[in-house]
């Protein structure tokens, strides 16, 4: 399979629609980079980056294709990433309702997070997330054909990392600025209320998902 820049370049589009549009990643690293700051949201990052690389590998390996075939190890998978994104949804709601006093005096008490915490915080939300791996079954399915060579598979997988960890760094470090945190100071309520909102959604439709 000789390379088709127009062909990668389809591929890579697909890949930037899925992994910058908003979700439950994306929302958070977004959450943690105006409420903590940019060092914590990058490391975050670098867990969810991990996790794609993971759903990435075994997309490539066909793994993951395999995986999707046998409905009870997707169900399994879908039950663990709803129960995760529905305590993410809580703890949100939580958040949003609470007054800026409280969240400034919890803020004071809580205990420091390691990074290794945070790193594997996005690591297990990217792993639980079955539209991360259908997404790379997608991508990988558009991208390989039956004549493929490993160069190709190379080139895809190595453009979407830095792709990757592009479109979730820059999350972390553009919504870390100045104005970003001013602006989440004035809309806090609003913000985690969203971030409830998709978190419960995004949950409750993979726990009712039958496929």
């Amino acid at each position: 399979m000789s390379l088709d820049l127009h062909h990668l370049l389809l591929v890579f589009t697909a890949y930037i629609v899925g992994a910058a549009s908003p979700g439950p990643s994306n929302m958070r690293i977004m959450g943690v980079a105006m409420h903590q700051g940019r060092k914590p949201a990058l490391l975050l990052a670098a867990g969810v980056i991990s996790g794609s690389f993971f759903w990435g590998s075994m997309a490539a390996t066909g793994v993951s294709a395999i995986l999707a075939q046998f409905a009870q190890a997707l169900f399994a998978l879908k039950i663990v990433g709803g129960i995760y994104l529905v305590f993410l949804a809580i703890k949100a709601g939580r958040s949003a309702f609470a007054s800026d006093a409280r969240i400034e005096q919890m803020m004071a008490a809580a205990p420091t997070v390691s990074g290794f915490s945070l790193y594997r915080r996005g690591l297990l939300m990217h792993l639980t997330n079955p539209k991360a791996l259908l997404g790379w079954i997608a991508t990988m399915t558009l991208g390989l054909g039956p004549e493929a060579t490993p160069t190709t598979v190379a080139i895809i997988l190595a453009g979407c990392a830095v792709l990757s960890i592009t479109i979730f760094c820059g999350y972390a470090i553009v919504f870390s600025t100045a104005p970003m945190i001013r602006g989440y100071r004035k809309a806090r309520r609003w913000i985690e209320g969203t971030l409830a909102l998709v978190f419960g959604a995004a949950g409750i439709k993979l726990l009712l998902s039958r496929s």
